[in-house]
């Protein structure tokens, strides 16, 4: 009864030396407990500091870490506290007797009802995935998009369970160093090491990774259920999260609210509503009248304000679902209808677009022109009018990356085997089209992007098919020097010899999350988790590590049969390719587009800052430059400078190098 605690048995008080009881104050204990190092300190985040001890709280059945301060705390109940933590002000923190901490397990004797999927993809549920710590978007779209192989479903539910099923009775555990002040009602959550939750209303059935390097944050107002929070994520301002995945560095802020879904690394959403959808690393949406309803969205993407993308409400059904490729950009109150398909980097002009769409030309710019009363696809878009776009984009996710562990493989680049295939694909398409419009014409009639019979077409084809073709001799010239680069002691024919091993070019390529991969070796990982030579997580994820290692030369010999297919291989010279000399002359081509990117992305900034019409709220010249800055001062702009004439200095050595 000392400084006013309570216990109804002190024989089940443990402390471990040094130990200072007069730093244990009106509380009561039951159960269990056991208290760490206890001495005078003061234990600071930020600006908050109280004084290391246990005062005005109600513990049962709990281990206490060393230098640790549990204050005004009125229920704590099976948790294991780690060491120089701070838990202030919370009303209600406990751990059931069937604990799982967000992972989608029954425990022993649990009826398979109470099982927690979330149902991605689709409000009917049929591509369910269940979560679990360290789930990556490339597990989602494993489970969710293979839905045919039922042994592969079959086993990846069965690693799960085992995984993180079992008996009943796990205790909650709070990391070192982490805070945790201010929050109504804790229950069944799993904090990791310094984490910072205040103010929290309500966190139930969830894992908060958390670790020193990559610490995870959780703000006022919010409310988490069933869910796991990725390593250095943060939820701040009265978000809801339920039924949930978050990524490695991801952001939920602002009210938003994230519902049976998947949210990949490196991914900010404020504001707006995610239902239903799987979406894959660095994906933006800040806009309270967004909306993201039962889609698969590829990553490398960003939503528009009044955006309604997927909007269930086209018919009486529930079970459509969008995909889209990566580098998809909805535009301003862009409405969208279940089912449609788009590749990647499809911009969407603002309007209610009345049918389902099939967009297979990447690069391009979608729009509906109501006057007309047809769709409008510009194939090749970007690279004709909007490098700018394109380069911004892949400098910005590289940029805003601060994963330090970077478990999932994560393309950047606009132009790799996948998007490379679509424009061949896309090509194909126009080349039928073409022989049936004159040399002066500007349309193209397209067919197979909706399903009503008005017009569809295309614009600027001819200047499309250029760009296409354009873009695929940069992607290969760049994808084979960027190869010979980090080979500094591989000679011409050897590289010769190493690329002509791959054999027919692969055509088929997989966006694994956000990491590209030929399709075969994603069947073959398939087969091996279906038949039971890969029966864990960690085997899974290792396999992606192994596509990884394998992708700079998978991706060098697509490359390569790429070149070789655009050239005239009729020529009495042969293969284009096959000298030093040709190769070095092929990087001269390359340097000559370099510099075009550099002046496309230098000129549309300038344009940007010369347009009369921005001037207008400026007093002078040299206000607007303070407050936009001149496009030198520009840091992308700068950058993609300095990376493009370092990049032409390479080429010009790699050419001496390999034909003195």
């Amino acid at each position: 009864m000392a400084n006013n605690n309570q216990c109804p048995n002190w024989d089940q008080v443990l402390v471990k030396d040094p130990f200072d009881p007069s730093l244990i104050r009106n509380s009561q204990f039951y159960g269990l407990i056991r208290i760490g190092v206890l001495q005078e300190a003061l234990l600071q985040h930020h600006d908050f500091c109280i004084p290391a001890g246990i005062r005005n709280s109600t513990l049962i059945s709990c281990d206490i870490g060393d230098h640790t301060a549990i204050q005004d705390c009125a229920y704590i109940s099976h948790y294991i506290i780690g060491n120089y933590c701070i838990l202030s002000r919370i009303d209600e923190l406990q751990t059931t007797n069937h604990s799982k901490f967000g992972s989608g397990v029954i425990k022993e004797g649990e009826d398979e009802e109470v099982r927690v999927w979330i149902d991605v993809m689709n409000e009917a549920g049929g591509r369910s995935i269940l979560p679990f710590p360290e789930m990556t978007s490339a597990d989602a779209y494993l489970w969710a998009c293979y839905r045919d192989d039922q042994a592969l479903v079959g086993a990846l539910k069965d690693i799960t369970q085992r995984e993180y099923g079992g008996p009943r009775g796990h205790y909650g555990t709070i990391g070192d160093h982490s805070t945790i002040k201010s929050c109504l009602i804790m229950k069944d959550v799993l904090v990791g090491e310094w984490a910072y939750i205040k103010g929290a209303n309500k966190l139930k059935n969830i894992s908060v990774l958390s670790s020193k390097e990559e610490p995870s944050q959780i703000g006022e107002g919010v409310e988490m259920v069933n869910g796991i929070m990725g390593y250095g994520s943060s939820a701040f301002y009265g978000i809801k999260a339920v039924r949930f995945v978050m990524g490695r560095n991801s952001s939920l802020k602002y009210g938003a609210r994230l519902i049976h879904s998947f949210l990949g690394d490196n991914s900010t959403v404020s504001c707006c509503e995610i239902l239903n959808n799987l979406v894959f690393p660095a994906h933006e949406q800040h806009h309270n009248n967004s909306f993201l309803i039962a889609t698969m969205i590829q990553g490398l993407s960003n939503m528009a304000a009044g955006a309604t993308i997927g909007s269930n409400h086209n018919s009486r059904a529930n079970d459509g679902e969008i995909r889209a490729g990566r580098g998809f950009w909805p535009g301003l109150s862009a409405t969208l209808k279940h089912s449609s398909r788009f590749v990647s980097y499809c911009l969407v002009v603002k309007g209610d677009y009345p049918y389902e769409l099939n967009i297979t030309f990447p690069f391009s710019l979608v729009s509906n022109n109501a006057r007309l009363d047809r769709l409008e696809v510009m194939p090749a878009y970007f690279w004709m009018y909007n490098l700018y776009a394109l380069e911004r984009n892949a400098w910005k996710i590289k940029d805003r990356d601060r994963r330090k562990i970077k478990q999932q493989r994560i393309e950047t680049d606009y132009l790799a085997p996948d998007t490379a295939e679509e424009i061949i694909f896309a090509l194909s398409q126009m080349k039928g089209w073409m022989d049936d419009i004159s040399e002066e014409e500007d349309l193209l009639p397209a067919l197979g992007l909706e399903p009503q019979r008005r017009n569809t077409v295309l614009l600027k084809p001819r200047q499309a098919w250029a760009a296409y073709h354009e873009m695929l001799l940069y992607y290969s010239l760049k994808t084979l020097s960027d190869y010979l680069l980090e080979q500094p002691d591989l000679d011409y024919g050897a590289f010769v010899a190493e690329m002509e091993k791959g054999g027919e070019r692969v055509k088929e390529w997989v966006n694994l999350g956000g990491q590209i991969v030929p399709a075969f070796r994603v069947d073959e990982l398939r087969s091996k988790i279906g038949g039971g030579q890969i029966q864990s997580w960690e085997e899974i994820h290792r396999a992606y590590d192994q596509m990884a290692e394998a992708y700079p030369l998978d991706r060098s010999r697509h490359a390569w049969e790429i070149y070789r297919s655009r050239q005239d291989e009729s020529s009495a010279e042969g293969h284009p390719l096959s000298t030093a000399e040709a190769f070095k002359g092929a990087l001269e081509t390359l340097g000559g587009i370099y510099h075009t990117i550099i002046d496309q992305v230098y000129q549309t900034r300038v344009k940007d800052l010369n347009d009369p019409f921005r001037t207008v709220v400026y007093r002078n010249k040299e206000e607007m430059g303070q407050i936009l800055g001149q496009a030198d001062d520009i840091s992308f702009v700068r950058d993609i400078k300095k990376r493009s004439m370092a990049k032409l200095e390479a080429l010009k050595a790699l050419g001496e190098r390999l034909c003195p």
